[in-house]
């Protein structure tokens, strides 16, 4: 991983553990989904609704754990909140193939900041804490029919 990237995903991690984008309430969305990292103790719980146009309408998620699983929900939300569906689901496969090329080739520009965490692929443990809240909005987007 490049110096560059490796700064960015020091700043992303800080600022999103700072000031997370879509923490709330998951139980004022259509579906939710809880997901528990059982090596660490992580959790998050997801909500999600998605419009009749296909696009998701509220992404709101909730959970306690570290930065890394807090920060990569937080991106997550920023990047998805109003995709649509299809898009979003791409986007959870590139953020999957990401970490599991532990930081093989470039990652994909559609993860803008999501990108940064491809140092985490380093850390196998770590690995899981970053899918939490990408898992926990597959398996909503799974309930509503995606």
């Amino acid at each position: 991983m490049s110096a560059e990237l490796e700064e960015l995903y020091r700043e992303v991690i800080l600022d999103h553990s700072r000031n997370p984008q879509g923490k709330g309430d998951p139980a004022t969305a259509a579906h939710t989904h809880h997901e528990l990292n059982p090596s660490c103790g992580d959790e998050i719980t997801m909500g999600v609704t998605v419009g009749e146009d296909g696009r998701i309408s509220r992404l709101v998620w909730d959970g306690q754990g570290c930065s890394i699983s807090m920060a990569s929900a937080s991106v997550m939300a920023d990047l998805l909140a109003g995709a649509p569906r299809e898009d979003a689901v791409a986007r959870i496969g590139e953020f999957r193939t990401m970490l599991r090329a532990r930081g093989a080739g470039e990652p994909p520009e559609s993860l803008e900041d999501a990108a940064a965490f491809q140092g985490v692929a380093k850390y196998v443990m770590r690995v899981k804490c970053a899918m939490l809240g990408w898992v926990a909005l597959e398996a909503c987007l799974a309930q509503d029919g995606a």
